[in-house]
């Protein structure tokens, strides 16, 4: 199959199909063939003709079906993922397609995921209205704030500035996300000393204060400060998932350890 056998305007998709939006720059070729490249080395496609192309294979092709100038829309079926796996999903739609050198530019602006491959995940386990009851606050926005500076604050410090900030008015303190266990505010201490504080702007305001401390580190490390964050009464997490990935993320959901 050569890239423009990647694209079909006339193709309608079906409901269980992802579909992607693309911005595509082609460099030395025209903007069909380029988008059918995206679509062909993003599914059952590559850069030369194959002869170990089989007829059901075929039917597993991405297509390209809306060009509108720079803007292109894939169907891509859902038999190319496996559910429950976000890495096999993006491996594919945002993969070493970014690396085609007939593409000048290429950016993913948009997916569309079907509720087959939504479903096979968790997601949230409370969602906006769950946070809402969670914390008694149904008519008004919540108002937080992150510790500052980012880092240097000494655990006591850092306590002292989570609890003015509760007691100020904030509904959330978080940990930024550089705040890990550097040796001048070690997790456990943090973890201790700051929901210390919670409970004593809880008892002072009379309002339910809520401190996401950031567990972002090797995953098995994260799953052990999830236990210990529990453990001590805590029920906020933050993970850095641009840096942890998706995986490291639905380990913890996976986990189930009934924090938010």
């Amino acid at each position: 199959m050569k890239y423009v056998d990647f694209v079909d305007n006339s193709y309608n998709p079906k409901t269980t199909d992802t579909i992607c939006t693309f911005y595509v720059e082609p460099k030395g070729i025209s903007l069909k063939e380029a988008a059918g490249g995206v679509a062909a080395e993003s599914s059952v496609g590559t850069w030369t003709e194959l002869t170990t192309i089989k007829p059901y294979v075929q039917k597993l092709a991405a297509k390209v079906f809306s060009i509108e100038g720079n803007d292109i829309q894939i169907a891509y079926p859902i038999e190319l993922f496996e559910p429950g796996n976000m890495p096999n999903i993006l491996s594919s739609i945002s993969g070493n397609v970014f690396g085609l050198r007939a593409l000048k530019n290429l950016r993913l602006n948009d997916i569309q995921l079907p509720k087959e491959l939504v479903k096979s995940f968790k997601g949230p386990k409370y969602g906006i209205n769950g946070i809402r009851e969670l914390l008694g606050v149904k008519d008004r926005p919540f108002v937080g704030t992150i510790i500052k500076p980012k880092l240097g604050l000494k655990t006591e410090d850092h306590a002292k500035v989570a609890y003015e900030a509760w007691i100020g008015g904030c509904d959330i303190v978080k940990d930024d996300e550089n705040l890990s266990s550097q040796l001048f505010n070690p997790f456990t201490d943090r973890v201790i000393r700051t929901l210390e504080m919670r409970d004593l702007a809880e008892k002072e305001t009379g309002e339910k204060k809520v401190y996401m401390i950031n567990i972002t580190s090797e995953t098995e490390e994260m799953l052990k400060r999830a236990q210990f964050v529990k453990d001590h009464c805590g029920k906020y997490l933050m993970i850095d998932i641009l840096t942890c990935g998706f995986s490291a993320l639905q380990t913890v959901r996976e986990k189930d350890f009934g924090l938010v």
